[in-house]
């Protein structure tokens, strides 16, 4: 039988494709700092062939395949892809909830969690945790970069956020429950349709059967729970019935944690059986907020509407018109003058920490969001900046049970790599321009 053109055509381009794709890949001349935490690695060589890594050595010390595509790293920092724990997809900075989640519904899907996925990879974070969104577009959005169809970060999504009950108008993304055996059945709708994570907000006003069943419910489907910690309740909720990480530093403007949560805190970290307990403070905001309103000038940054339809991109500057009145951060600076106290208490409770950004929320920009969380770790609160490189590496892999695959550059792994220019250790903010980005063995930038 004879081939016609165009299938003779199609062959040909898959053999070649199929060839470009086996071609090694070797990142030559960087120092490594591979996300365990050790010493970091001069001169290194990464060898990359089929998304993961095969190889990892110096320079001289072996063989680089003859084959191979070079990407000289000379005089960068190497580093694992980041993480962002805590990001929100369907939002992109506006500063009135009421009226983008009565807007844009149709238009999440399609345009605005693309446009937030993309920037997302495009500031090097290769992996994140996307906390409350409509289920279908969740699911979609993921999907769709997971087959390479748009770019963006690996995401594992919550989809809607189970609750006592959904906020006016937000149905969509927000489930409610009603009594233990409807919060099992939310949760395992949820896992039916692919979730990876169940995402559980306002459980002081829930019934503690009701909490009980969702974090039970998931956990029967191997799900893990992330859980608000806006109030002492939610903790002593979340602590009783095992979610396993807490998100927000919380307690509006109270000094600090109270002394019963903090001791419970102090015994769950103690249970070594039970494995870390988690907690992404999501804390720069109240950091740089008055910084902000006193030079908002990164408002305008054509960088923070990359991707955004022009009406939406319009319609977001409009909100952000005079950013110190913005209801939603009115008791901010009573807030941030709290912070760090609860930022060491969580610290000296040893739970884990882990960098996340609440990105999307107002004036909070997918591009940087990340980047400006891990300034504010090392140069706010005195974090070492390998510490807090691994808060945004290593430790999300571990919390999501995929560290096999993700949170470090090491043999065996997926290629999830980012590489800057200079002395990431020394000046962690040279992050916010990131010169390679790596994910799964295909360079992006």
């Amino acid at each position: 039988m004879i081939m016609n053109d165009c299938l003779i055509r199609a062959f040909l381009f898959f053999i070649v494709l199929a060839s470009a794709q086996a071609r090694p890949i070797a990142l030559v001349g960087g120092r490594l700092i591979d996300g365990f935490g050790g010493h970091p690695l001069a001169n290194s060589v990464i060898i990359i062939e089929n998304e993961r890594v095969t190889k990892i050595g110096t320079v001289g010390t072996f063989e680089v395949p003859p084959d191979a595509e070079i990407i000289s790293t000379e005089g960068m920092d190497v580093l694992p892809g980041l993480w962002d724990c805590h990001v929100h997809t369907i939002l992109l900075g506006h500063s009135d909830y009421e009226h983008w989640d009565k807007t844009y519904p149709p238009r999440m899907g399609s345009e605005i969690m693309p446009a937030a996925a993309r920037q997302l990879l495009m500031a090097g974070v290769t992996s994140a945790r996307d906390l409350g969104g409509p289920l279908k577009d969740s699911i979609s959005v993921r999907d769709r970069i997971n087959r390479g169809e748009i770019p963006g970060p690996t995401l594992y999504v919550a989809g809607p956020f189970i609750q006592h009950e959904p906020y006016p108008g937000t149905e969509y993304f927000r489930w409610g429950v009603k009594g233990a055996t409807d919060g099992k059945a939310k949760v395992k709708q949820l896992a039916d349709a692919g979730v990876n994570i169940i995402k559980l907000i306002d459980q002081d006003q829930m019934t503690m059967e009701e909490v009980k069943a969702v974090v039970d419910e998931a956990h029967a489907h191997k799900l893990p729970v992330v859980a608000h910690a806006h109030r002492p309740e939610e903790i002593r909720r979340g602590l009783a019935v095992g979610v396993d990480c807490f998100e927000h530093t919380g307690l509006a403007a109270a000094p600090g944690y109270p002394d019963d949560v903090l001791k419970a805190l102090h015994e769950r970290t103690a249970k070594m059986s039970l494995g870390p307990l988690f907690w992404c403070p999501t804390i720069e905001g109240f950091i740089n907020y008055e910084s902000l309103v006193d030079n908002p000038e990164r408002l305008d940054d054509p960088a923070n509407y990359d991707g955004v339809p022009p009406d939406i991109a319009a319609d977001i500057k409009r909100s952000l018109a005079h950013p110190n009145q913005l209801a939603y951060y009115q008791i901010t600076p009573l807030r941030a003058k709290t912070v760090r106290h609860k930022f060491k208490q969580l610290q000296e409770s040893g739970v884990v920490l882990l960098i996340g950004t609440d990105s999307g929320i107002p004036m909070k920009f997918h591009h940087s969001s990340t980047w400006h969380e891990l300034d504010a770790w090392v140069n706010h609160l005195g974090v070492d900046a390998m510490t807090a490189i691994r808060a945004a590496t290593y430790w999300p892999a571990v919390m999501m049970k995929v560290d096999k695959d993700y949170g470090s550059i090491s043999e065996g792994k997926f290629a999830d790599i980012i590489a800057v220019k200079g002395d990431v250790l020394q000046h962690i903010d040279l992050l916010q321009r990131v010169d390679m980005i790596m994910k799964h063995g295909k360079r992006v930038k």
